[in-house]
């Protein structure tokens, strides 16, 4: 189960709305999903959520690129949510990486176009590049800092961190009204 919610920093607090993410395609359409809860370009924060799974905050300030933070990449890279925050920067990627050459690859047996497995040695899923993708958290653990979230705090929480979230910035209320 997901919970995906905005909140934007106003001259009067938070506000909070509940947002459906089934037409956002791309980190960029989701940037613009924010930008259009602040139309006088404050702070907005998009908390993504997957029930006992990850988390993911993105924070955009104007016109400014996204800031971006994931609790565990490996889990997010299962979700069709998760894999629009994974981008190429965020897991230190080139960008345009396409994968492998196909006619590099030993297909050992797996002609039809299906792979042996979708996860690595260690569990960790492949991105549609052939990559894996590393457990644990990925992104700018200081997204939140200069909001009263500490890198420290951020990397501790779990299972209900939206709700951590919301409540280290005094937005606990508003967050409920649309949860």
């Amino acid at each position: 189960m997901y919970f995906a919610a905005l909140l934007a920093r106003t001259e009067d607090g938070w506000e909070a709305s509940d947002t459906e993410l089934d037409d956002v395609e791309t980190l960029s359409d989701l940037a613009d999903l924010a930008r259009e809860a602040s139309p006088d370009e404050d702070t907005v924060l998009v908390l993504i959520e997957q029930e006992d799974g990850w988390f993911g905050v993105v924070r955009v300030d104007g016109e400014e690129d996204p800031r971006i933070y994931v609790s565990d990449a490996a889990a997010a890279a299962r979700s069709s949510y998760g894999e629009i925050l994974l981008t190429d920067e965020l897991l230190g990627r080139e960008p345009g990486d396409d994968g492998p050459d196909l006619d590099a690859l030993d297909l050992d047996g797996t002609e039809d176009g299906e792979p042996d497995d979708d996860e690595d040695a260690d569990g960790a899923p492949y991105t549609a590049s052939g990559e894996s993708v590393p457990h644990g958290p990925v992104g700018d653990a200081q997204v939140l800092e200069d909001l009263g979230v500490t890198e420290k705090e951020l990397r501790s929480m779990t299972q209900d961190a939206v709700s951590e979230i919301a409540e280290a910035l005094g937005a606990s209320e508003v967050l409920e009204t649309v949860r």
